[in-house]
């Protein structure tokens, strides 16, 4: 059975680990890095996200994180808030079982308990049609300026 759960700080190595297996997947031989598990551990830190993950019999087998942004606020109103959602990654052996659908609920109602506005996210062609399945739909009001 899987448990998705909010990640804790002590989970940091094994969403690296994570990280790792599927840059793996796209590039074998960027899994030779000493420095990589600490560079992971730093920008954790130094980027406040919130993590989810998916377990399996003690493993960890799937994550994504979100990152909320704060609107400024108007006068005669509130300071809102929307989220962006990225990293979302399941081990190749647990796809294709609900898992990602799970670790996106979590994500949702999370959004939805901090009154978020919207939720933002940028699919890969593979990917899209599981995001419409969620709910998604293509954004034509956001601008984009591509750096580098």
């Amino acid at each position: 059975m899987v448990k998705v759960r909010a990640a804790e700080t002590e989970d940091s190595q094994l969403v690296a680990g994570l990280r790792a297996t599927w840059a793996a997947e796209q590039d074998p031989a960027a899994t030779n890095d000493p420095d990589y598990e600490r560079a992971v551990a730093d920008w954790m830190a130094a980027n406040p996200r919130k993590f989810f993950v998916a377990e399996h019999n003690g493993q960890l087998v799937g994550m994504l994180n979100l990152m909320v942004f704060q609107r400024m606020p108007k006068p005669q109103r509130p300071a809102s808030c929307w989220v962006y959602i990225g990293n979302v990654y399941v081990l190749p052996a647990h796809r294709n079982a609900g898992i990602g659908a799970e670790l996106m609920d979590a994500a949702i109602r999370f959004s939805e308990g901090i009154s978020a506005a919207r939720i933002v996210l940028s699919p890969s062609s593979e990917a899209q049609t599981f995001y419409q399945r969620l709910g998604f739909e293509p954004a034509g009001e956001l601008s984009v300026r591509r750096l580098g």
